[in-house]
């Protein structure tokens, strides 16, 4: 499991013409999920991104969470996480999960993660051809692997 976290002001998903989620300040989650993740990759991982300390307490210093912020989160089904471009000039996805597995294996993880931050975490559109629209604050961008194994 691959998460590219970014912590933001504000940040929305459309597909088509229509908006169907957004946030104010939190977290955005980009989620790549791999064939051979379990519910433990998705536990560790929602837990990872509801207390990973991003957020700036009183000094200014990223020493709060998620949880202790209570900001948002919008999670976003991204394959390309798993692209792998060592060869040619075109990405290689083989080792990204087919959307039978990677689907529902993200709405698992999106309800982990709304679990833990006790709020309704709102997801993208599995598949569609979404437009992500986000505003970074800071900017902050963290990358987590969660590798099943």
């Amino acid at each position: 499991m691959r998460v590219l976290v970014q912590r933001v002001l504000e940040a929305s998903v459309e597909v088509g013409d229509r908006k169907i989620a957004s946030i104010g300040p939190g977290l955005l989650l980009l989620v790549g999920i791999r064939a051979t993740d379990t519910d433990e990759e998705l536990s560790w991982m929602a837990n990872k991104c509801a207390q990973l300390r991003i957020f700036p307490d009183e000094e200014g210093k990223m020493n709060r969470s998620l949880v202790d912020a209570g900001g948002e989160a919008l999670v976003v089904s991204q394959f390309t996480l798993y692209g792998d471009c060592r060869k040619g000039n075109r990405p290689s996805f083989i080792d990204a999960a087919p959307p039978s597995f990677a689907d529902p294996t993200y709405q698992r993880f999106a309800a982990m993660l709304s679990d833990r931050i006790g709020k309704p975490v709102p997801t993208g559109e599995f598949g569609a051809d979404m437009k992500v629209a986000l505003i970074n604050d800071g900017p902050v961008t963290i990358w987590i692997d969660r590798e099943a194994g």
